[in-house]
């Protein structure tokens, strides 16, 4: 099947095209603003904060939201929503009517709205397509999300020499604009039958019973938990270990992170080729191996042309991971249980990085980096032991 002449899978394309578009001005001029607005890195990082917490604080009760509603209306309503928040943002900037509070305000309900759209369109896929193209329609969603999210500074730094950026606010909006009408275009979708009425309790309660339950999608739940883990010591602290401990420059950093960028690329390409030869679940175990030993060439990696080579590696394999994983969430949940089961798995996955990003600070702070490489290291090889004695290599 030619993906790319099926209508809804155009529309979706379309959609993470501008959803990519309208994240990168999203993240690249609101902490601009807010540090000329305040010149206040505690601001700016609270941003961040707002960004994150609506996962982990409301994960489940938006897939119970998902799995309540039918999944074309979600999309309308959440995608309408989306569009006023960005329109009041993008108001109160423009009329110079804007204080940092509505900035958390409206940046927590954005954020909360965005990740349930992406629930409600995650849950969507599985009812406009055959199970067997999730794995490929991912890898084409995921090609087209990473090329942009390279090429994305890069543009966005070229708008702001012809634009203010609280110009750039409107086009932001715009995006969401058309990510909202192209929901319109998917074929309406039955809403997931539901066996009994029950509390939103009972349900959130469902859906962890199901993701803990599922022995296919518990292990690599659990495994991308703790490989988040220990990305989060190494996130804290790669910045400052390059440019203090290693003696970088701060545009040798920034070369490092593009060249790491492209290797999403690179995954989202290679997988293809090797579900040819290999099951999903064997990919799936093999690339943990090859993240150890990654990690570990970190701990003797002394210039930062190294480091963006492993970086790139490293991207590589996540790319993979996640379309594996997210392919494979798709497939063997059950519609009616798909948003609470993304919801729950997506709110326990990101609770890892906060964890790691204070480990990581700490340890820092008390002892030398690299070691904290082989740490990380031993953590992925465990991840790998524990799948290969799983036998999730034999997973399709």
């Amino acid at each position: 099947m030619n993906l790319y002449r099926n209508r809804n899978f155009l529309i979706l394309y379309i959609g993470t095209i501008a959803s990519t578009v309208s994240y990168q001005l999203y993240h690249f001029i609101l902490p601009l603003f807010i540090y000329d607005l305040t010149k206040s890195a505690l601001a700016m990082s609270t941003m961040r904060i707002m960004d994150f917490l609506p996962n982990v604080l409301l994960g489940m009760l938006a897939g119970v939201l998902v799995d309540r509603i039918n999944r074309n209306k979600m999309l309308k309503y959440a995608g309408f929503v989306k569009v006023m928040l960005a329109t009041m943002l993008t108001v109160v900037i423009l009329l110079d009517a804007v204080q940092l509070w509505h900035m958390y305000v409206l940046g927590f309900f954005i954020a909360t709205v965005s990740y349930t759209f992406g629930n409600a369109q995650h849950a969507i896929v599985p009812q406009l397509f055959d199970k067997a193209l999730m794995t490929e329609i991912q890898e084409k969603l995921s090609f087209v999300s990473t090329l942009l999210s390279i090429l994305g500074p890069s543009l966005v730094g070229m708008l702001l020499i012809f634009i203010a950026y609280d110009y750039l606010f409107i086009v932001y909006a715009g995006a969401l604009i058309i990510i909202w009408l192209s929901v319109f275009f998917l074929d309406e979708t039955v809403t997931p039958e539901r066996l009994n009425k029950q509390s939103i309790w009972a349900d959130m309660k469902e859906g962890f019973i199901e993701l803990f339950g599922n022995k296919t999608l518990f292990y690599p739940t659990m495994s991308i938990l703790f490989a988040n883990l220990a990305t989060s010591f190494i996130l804290g602290v790669l910045a400052f270990y390059v440019v203090d401990v290693l003696g970088q420059t701060k545009e040798q950093l920034g070369f490092m992170y593009s060249i790491a960028a492209i290797g999403g690329l690179i995954g989202a390409k290679l997988l293809q080729p090797l579900r040819k030869k290999w099951t999903r679940g064997k990919i799936f175990t093999v690339i943990y191996l090859m993240d150890s030993v990654a990690l570990l060439f970190f701990f003797f990696a002394t210039t930062w042309w190294q480091l963006s080579i492993l970086l790139a590696a490293r991207t590589c394999t996540s790319v993979m991971i996640n379309i594996i994983y997210f392919a494979i969430r798709q497939e063997s949940t059950p519609n009616h249980l798909l948003g609470r089961v993304a919801g729950t798995s997506s709110m326990l996955m990101k609770l890892a990085l906060p964890a790691g990003l204070f480990i990581g600070g700490l340890w820092a702070e008390m002892l030398p980096i690299p070691y904290i490489f082989l740490l990380s290291a031993c953590i992925v090889l465990v991840i790998f032991i524990v799948l290969t004695k799983q036998r999730f290599t034999l997973v399709e």
